[in-house]
């Protein structure tokens, strides 16, 4: 039996003729057996979800990693065939989710574009194919269709002393995995850098202040749970927060 209901955000996909809300099953499965967690796929409606409703019903929230960008228009950037593809409807539904989250102090992870989006959401702003900028490793995926090579632990990060991540996974430096091509590039007024790579890439943040549980991530955790201890301990600690929420009086809920 799992203790807690996490929201993830839908992607919207269109396959077999139909149009569909969907999360990826790496998500959902680290969830489960990482954080031992209940998760409930939100539907991206196009004419907006109330986000209310479903946070008065979870104890927590996983904003998932997608193939698709946020569009540049929510942090004042013009759109060019470098910032898509993208997904309005996810980018209205998951900043939404982490925005009021945040305020009622709903435990909060938030993956590789979920990073993104608790940057945009927040006031901060992205940077498109990073590997192109001047002393910039390329942090794409590698061309394989081996997923394992393609999700494999390749890099290093410094995790921040006396950082929250530090208190889940230890200061200093750690190994982690790289698929993305855009970054954070102005830090939201809201954030704390957590962890950074060798070139100075933003890899983890945390909300300053949060109410709960509130960290974002650059690289790819979810797909390493059950092997990778560093992933294992991220979804453990999410798992945690999503009970200690879950075992609240009712009386103390919004």
């Amino acid at each position: 039996m799992h203790s807690g209901l996490v929201a993830i955000p839908a992607d919207i996909r269109s396959l077999d003729g139909y149009v569909w809300h969907a999360a990826p099953d790496q998500y959902i499965m680290a969830a489960v057996n990482g954080s031992d967690v209940l998760p409930l796929i939100v539907p991206a409606l196009t004419d907006g979800t109330d986000v209310d409703m479903v946070l008065d019903r979870v104890d927590g929230v996983l904003i998932s990693g997608s193939r698709t960008n946020v569009h540049p228009s929510h942090y004042g950037e013009e759109e060019t065939e470098h910032h898509g593809p993208f997904d309005p409807a996810r980018d209205r539904l998951s900043m939404a989710l982490i925005r009021r989250s945040i305020e009622r102090g709903i435990p909060l992870l938030a993956i590789c574009r979920g990073i993104q989006e608790l940057n945009v959401a927040l006031g901060g702003s992205l940077a498109t194919e990073i590997q192109e900028l001047p002393g910039r490793f390329d942090h794409r995926k590698p061309e394989t269709e081996d997923r394992d090579i393609a999700f494999g632990i390749r890099h290093s990060i410094t995790v921040k002393q006396g950082s929250c991540l530090a208190s889940i996974v230890g200061d200093g430096e750690v190994r982690v995995n790289s698929l993305h091509r855009q970054a954070i590039s102005k830090l939201a007024p809201r954030l704390a850098v957590e962890a950074v790579a060798e070139d100075g890439t933003v890899e983890a943040v945390s909300v300053i202040d949060a109410p709960g549980f509130a960290i974002g991530v650059q690289w790819h955790p979810e797909y390493w749970v059950g092997s990778d201890t560093i992933s294992d301990k991220i979804f453990a600690a999410f798992g945690d927060a999503v009970r200690a929420r879950h075992a609240r009086p009712a009386e103390a809920a919004e």
